[in-house]
């Protein structure tokens, strides 16, 4: 069967009007063979979303974004993305516009809700979000901090004027004299510890022999103390013990005037009677004294004795 020239000519420009449409579909990300699903969602902003834009199920590519237009006269911006995939999922879920990152741009992403039992269907207006970018987040994060910084820049602003203010000429200069005679310090602590350290590493140094000194103290005394460990020290106690109970009954018999002692110290009468002797000695002495032919007599011939008088008392 031949064909005139004419058929062939609409035959091949039907065919390329397909093989065009069919091309435009393919960039479009529209798959022209297969049957699916159109959603809508309505966003404030849509973030730079761009017509082919991948459309996700948890992250599995299930559609693409068909187109974008602008609403009159709220100016917001209806989103027409398709699903070929016949995951079902209900009317709730959210279709959410993501950063998919850093440099990759927006995505839509389908977040599926499974307590409905309403399945969403072609045509279905879904419920919409716009997740935070990297961008907003470190805003978010930053803007406390940029603040605090702030802050801090002018806590510390202020402090240096007030230490300016405080800080004269001759006060900064006893600053910097306090400061040389610390460093002066500091290098005096360190020959000290230079010091110290040479006479520890001298084995003849005085450190040294008073450690050892020390060391034999610390033996002899433990040796000691293991010497009085080993001593009879309870049998020793226990006769002062007694010794002591000892005392504490002759002290308590002194002081009821028993025994020789008791009667000494509690009666008077001893006391006297020594006062006594000693007085008539003091006068026996006194009468010798004056009268000493009185006691003693020596005599060739011999003499008669006198009759003794008693001296008066002298006033």
């Amino acid at each position: 069967m031949k064909f005139s020239n004419e058929i062939k000519t609409a035959l091949l420009f039907i065919f390329g009007i397909s093989l065009f449409f069919i091309g435009f579909s393919y960039l479009k990300s529209n798959d022209v063979f297969v049957s699916d699903r159109v959603f809508y969602g309505i966003y404030d902003n849509t973030e730079g979303l761009l017509n082919g834009t991948p459309v996700t199920i948890n992250g599995y590519e299930v559609g693409a974004v068909e187109s974008s237009d602008l609403l009159y006269p709220d100016g917001k911006i209806l989103v027409t993305f398709r699903v070929e995939n016949d995951f079902p999922f209900s009317s709730n879920s959210i279709a959410q516009i993501y950063e998919s990152g850093l440099i990759g741009g927006k995505a839509l992403a389908i977040l599926p809700d499974f307590d409905d039992p309403v399945a969403a269907k072609h045509g279905d207006t879904l419920q919409t979000a716009v997740a935070p970018g990297l961008t907003d987040l470190v805003n978010e994060k930053l803007s406390p901090l940029q603040e605090k910084i702030e802050s801090m820049i002018v806590h510390a602003d202020s402090v240096l004027i007030s230490i300016t203010n405080i800080l004269d000429v001759q006060r900064q200069e006893a600053l910097r004299i306090a400061i040389d005679q610390f460093s002066e310090t500091t290098t005096a602590l360190t020959a000290l510890t230079t010091s110290l350290n040479a006479s520890l590493s001298d084995q003849d140094g005085a450190l040294n022999n008073t450690f050892n000194a020390l060391e034999r103290a610390s033996v002899n005394a433990a040796a000691i103390t293991d010497s009085l460990q080993q001593a009879p020290l309870s049998t020793t106690l226990r006769s002062l013990e007694q010794t002591a109970t000892n005392l504490t009954a002759i002290t308590s018999k002194i002081n009821a005037g028993e025994g020789t002692v008791g009667k000494l110290v509690q009666s008077d009468s001893l006391a006297n009677a020594l006062n006594e002797t000693n007085l008539q000695v003091q006068l026996l002495l006194e009468d010798m004294r004056l009268n000493p032919k009185r006691y003693v007599h020596f005599s060739l011939f011999g003499k008669k004795d006198k009759e003794y008088q008693k001296p008066e008392k002298s006033e």
